[in-house]
């Protein structure tokens, strides 16, 4: 059974910085894509950032410039590098994968979520 494990989240003040970091267990096959969305309450969820083939990365508008991703598809780990926090960055940070073998169905994996609240 493939499971994500996610860590990193927490409280930190406007400016500050936190690192979330994901693994994926179970699975035979690497991650096509991986990566981080997050959710408000009343909210969608919502992109953040993810990485596909090793080094294609993909960042909501919101984030640029102050997020980092990171990870390795062949390891399924992903990493999210947070600077210059902000309060409006405050949510539950859901780390996702899209899994699958080389040539055939792809299934989407979650993570169950780890809060991050910013203070202003």
């Amino acid at each position: 059974q493939v499971q994500l494990v996610e860590s990193g989240g927490g409280l930190v003040q406007a400016g500050g910085s936190l690192r979330l970091s994901c693994v994926v267990s179970g699975s035979t096959f690497t991650s096509k894509l991986i990566g981080w969305y997050r959710q408000v309450p009343g909210k969608e969820r919502e992109l953040v950032a993810v990485i596909r083939s090793g080094d294609i990365t993909n960042y909501a508008n919101s984030v640029k410039g102050r997020f980092t991703i990171s990870g390795d598809n062949a390891k399924n780990t992903v990493d999210l590098q947070m600077d210059s926090l902000k309060p409006e960055d405050t949510a539950v940070y859901y780390c996702y994968a899209l899994i699958g073998p080389p040539t055939g169905p792809t299934y989407q994996h979650w993570g169950p979520g780890t809060q991050v609240t910013v203070s202003s």
